[in-house]
């Protein structure tokens, strides 16, 4: 092997090792903290205790709860950060989010009309997942020349940018009519869906099962996006199905997303200021890339709920309003950046 791509691969190596390491160290460091830490020493024990079933310490109990809140923050930021590499590699946009073309907001009317007529905890989730898919679903009828097209130039998702951006408007012209009359005794909690939070929300195995079957998909594609992005106009022609490929990001990128958004609300910039910053420290090479967004979003989030729910203890924080409060000087940090080179 060439000694350039020897040293690319240990980097890539590197690189994902230590995100993996810093994932565990998140989670380790989300079960310490809180109003009653948990003293590293007594950690093992308390794990002990949770793996028999068992929790009849203070420090096991605890743990039970950070841990469980944790391990949603982590699949919840996975899956944007994911879903972000995804959409930016569809649309051939730096810039672009999970949220651009509007499923967020589907999820958001869905929920919204959920709590505002005080429906349950599994209605909610239900109502916001049905409007992320019913946008979903909406977008790749009116869009799917664009998805079909074999064409992958410059121009060649402006359909599907433009109605998604419109029914991004239309979905939020309704999230507002719904602020708008709801009662005062509900906007609190509808407000703090808006802006996303992680309080209450319960650890399921179906985002698991989503962000597995969404790592699945993109590392099998991860060489044709290569191929994409540095060869738009001539991959079909270097054997690049374009048309199925498209067809493949938009869906698992938008499963992703609705899976995210129905687990714990709009949380801005996870899914667009890390791919990013994991472009900045691996390349380009989707190959690396994908894994390596999947675990600093993950890490990511549970650190800035571990912040939410800490920096004003008791009192807890969305956990929308730390990540709007990171990423954006990060992300103009990244953008200086780049227009500096």
């Amino acid at each position: 092997m060439h000694p350039f791509f020897r040293r690319m691969r240990h980097r890539a190596a590197v690189v994902i090792s230590s995100l993996a390491i810093l994932s565990l160290a998140s989670l380790v460091v989300a079960g310490m903290t809180g109003s009653v830490p948990v003293p590293l020493a007594d950690m093992p024990a308390a794990l002990g205790e949770l793996a028999r079933g068992s929790n009849g310490t203070l420090a096991a109990t605890l743990l039970e709860l950070r841990l469980s809140r944790a391990l949603v923050a982590f699949v919840t930021g996975a899956a944007l950060a994911l879903a972000g590499v995804m959409m930016q590699a569809l649309l051939r946009n730096p810039l672009a989010d999970p949220y651009v073309l509007g499923i967020s907001a589907g999820a958001s009317v869905g929920a919204l009309a959920s709590l505002l007529f005080m429906a349950a905890l599994w209605v909610i989730d239900a109502a916001a997942f049905a409007g992320a898919v019913a946008v979903s679903m909406m977008l790749y009828l009116l869009a799917r020349r664009d998805l079909r097209g074999g064409g992958a130039a410059e121009g060649g998702t402006s359909l599907l940018l433009l109605t998604g951006v419109i029914l991004s408007s239309l979905c939020m012209a309704m999230v507002t009519l719904m602020l708008s009359i709801a009662p005062e005794s509900r906007l609190r909690s509808m407000v703090f869906w808006m802006i996303g939070d992680l309080a209450g929300a319960p650890l399921r195995w179906v985002p698991w099962l989503v962000l597995f079957a969404g790592i699945v998909f993109a590392l099998r594609s991860a060489r044709s996006l290569n191929v994409l992005a540095l060869h738009a106009e001539a991959a079909s022609t270097l054997g690049i199905n374009v048309g199925a490929l498209r067809k493949g990001l938009f869906f698992c990128s938008g499963l992703l997303t609705a899976s995210a958004v129905t687990s714990a609300g709009s949380i801005g910039f996870v899914g667009l200021i890390v791919p990013h910053a994991c472009r900045f420290a691996c390349g380009p090479d989707h190959r690396v890339l994908i894994p390596a967004a999947t675990l600093a979003g993950g890490s990511f989030l549970v650190l800035a709920d571990t912040l939410a729910r800490t920096v004003l203890a008791p009192q807890q924080l969305p956990v929308g309003v730390v990540t709007a409060l990171i990423g954006a000087p990060v992300f103009l940090y990244q953008l200086h950046r780049l227009h500096r080179k």
